[in-house]
């Protein structure tokens, strides 16, 4: 190290804004990426699904009607799916938390050495493993063993009924767009409803790829070009289907 060099301070080491760290940070990323996900599933099921409707009829009670229904089942369907996802998720992480405290009950020594025998693979030396192990156990056996073995934190277990919540809320969110916009006069609705799921999608891209650290041009434009093939497939196969039974 030269004369001039600086020991990086306690700032120097703490977390960088630009990278995702633990602490509730991820859980909370989790979350928004979740909803964003969400409102982008709303978005194009909807779209697609009343410019379906509309390249088979211009009735406005017709369209509005086939949209709540796609709203509604697809709300219900988010939420259901998300909360026994979620579920079976959970009941995993609690059947595996539950052998873990019953190992450090009945064997706590062998335990207390596959835990340093862990951070030795992670690089540490077999001292220095061992004293944090022992320093770890001391402080929380259960989390320390949890989060080195099982990458399980017990304090933080999603709850599957938020999820399910949270889900529902966001596909709804995204929904209401395309619903609200099909609802134009004949003359505008086919053209509003595409310019403005465009723009939704493109901002829920944009989101996504933030919070990925991903390409943002890329997710962008492949969120955008689905979604507008995907409306104009179910417009076109609507007005094919509409014309047929005229």
């Amino acid at each position: 190290m030269t004369a001039d060099a600086e020991f990086p301070t306690d700032a120097d080491l703490g977390p960088h804004d630009d990278e995702p760290h633990t602490n509730g940070t991820n859980t909370l990323l989790n979350w928004l990426r979740a909803a964003v996900l969400g409102a982008n599933d709303g978005i194009v099921s909807v779209a697609g699904l009343v410019m379906g409707v509309a390249g088979a009829t211009d009735q406005r009670h017709t369209i509005f009607v086939a949209g709540l229904a796609g709203l509604i089942a697809g709300a219900l369907s988010m939420a259901a799916g998300e909360y026994v996802s979620v579920s079976t998720q959970r009941d995993t992480e609690q059947a595996l938390l539950a052998k873990e405290r019953r190992e450090l009950d009945e064997e706590p020594e062998e335990e207390l050495a596959e835990l340093a025998g862990l951070y030795v693979a992670k690089g540490l030396s077999e001292d220095t493993a061992r004293q944090v192990a022992l320093e770890l156990t001391e402080h929380d056996a259960l989390g320390a063993h949890a989060e080195v073995e099982l990458g399980i934190d017990p304090d933080e277990l999603t709850n599957p009924w938020h999820a399910a919540g949270a889900s529902m809320a966001a596909f709804t969110v995204g929904a209401l767009l395309p619903m609200l916009m099909i609802l134009l006069p004949a003359g505008w609705r086919i053209g509003a409803t595409a310019v403005s799921v465009a723009i939704a999608l493109a901002l829920t891209g944009f989101l996504s790829a933030r919070f990925a650290h991903a390409d943002v041009r890329r997710a962008i434009i492949r969120n955008v070009v689905g979604g507008v093939l995907a409306m104009a497939v179910t417009y076109g196969i609507g007005s094919l289907v509409g014309g047929v039974t005229a």
